[in-house]
C-alpha cells in the first residue's frame, strides 16, 4: 500500500512498518485476527469505519491522490465526494482500507482553517 499511496517506507521489523504519510509518521502493525472492517457510524449519510486513521491534505492533494489510488483499481469503502455541503465542516473525504483491513480516510477542508474548528455537527 505504500507505492500506491506514494509512500516511502522507513524501518520495519516483521510485524510492523514505519511509512512516511505526508510527512507523519504512519506504523502499520500485523496483528493475526483482527478485523478493522466490522465497525461503522453513521456520518452525513455514509458508513464511515470505525476505528480508522485520517490525515489532511489540500483539496489539490486530495483530488491528485484520488485519482492516483483510482489508477491502481484501490477499492473504495466510502468513494470520493463532498460532504457536509455548506456547512462549516465541508470537506472532501475517502475512505479505503489497507492490506491489513484498517480503515484510513483521506480529506480536504474547503476551508483549511475549519479542520480543527469547534462546531457541534447536525444533521
Amino acid at each position: 500500500m505504500g507505492g500506491v499511496l506514494g509512500c516511502s517506507e522507513g524501518r520495519s521489523a516483521a510485524t510492523w512498518v514505519d511509512f512516511n504519510l505526508y510527512g507523519h509518521q504512519i506504523v502499520a502493525h500485523l496483528v493475526r485476527g483482527f478485523n478493522a472492517a466490522a465497525h461503522h457510524n453513521a456520518v452525513d449519510g455514509d458508513a464511515v469505519p470505525v476505528p480508522h486513521f485520517g490525515a489532511a491534505l489540500s483539496v489539490e492533494g486530495f483530488h491528485a491522490l484520488a485519482e492516483r489510488l483510482k489508477a491502481h483499481n484501490v477499492k473504495f469503502v466510502i468513494e470520493p465526494h463532498l460532504r457536509f455541503v455548506g456547512k462549516p465542516g465541508e470537506q472532501w473525504t475517502m475512505f479505503f482500507h489497507d492490506p491489513s483491513g484498517n480503515a484510513l480516510e483521506f480529506k480536504a477542508m474547503t476551508n483549511p482553517d475549519n479542520l480543527f474548528a469547534k462546531y457541534v455537527v447536525t444533521d
